[in-house]
């Protein structure tokens, strides 16, 4: 006669697991880990400048199939020109 605890793992044991799914590395260049340059970008803060500036990012990074993003920096301040306008300043470290 066995114990309902017995019973209780033996059930568990024979439950099927389902696969776990590891994230698989994108193919192209491998990654030397080191910081090598960086590229910034940065436009005025409204929804047109900023809509402009992801395409810019995107086709640059398109333009550059060699470049693996290490890391960005995002930050808001003043630019000055002609006038002082708040911007978004991206910088992509690659």
């Amino acid at each position: 006669m066995t114990s309902p605890a017995a019973a209780n793992v033996a059930a568990k044991a024979q439950t099927p697991q389902a696969p776990i799914h590891r994230p698989v590395a994108a193919s192209g260049p491998a990654p030397t880990g080191r910081i090598t340059s960086c590229k910034t970008f940065f436009t005025k803060l409204h929804p047109g400048a900023i809509e402009f500036l992801d395409e810019q990012i995107s086709n640059w990074l398109r333009e550059n199939p060699d470049v693996v993003v290490k890391s960005t920096n995002t930050i808001m301040g003043e630019v000055q020109a002609k006038k002082t306008e708040p911007n978004i300043l991206i910088t992509v470290w690659y």
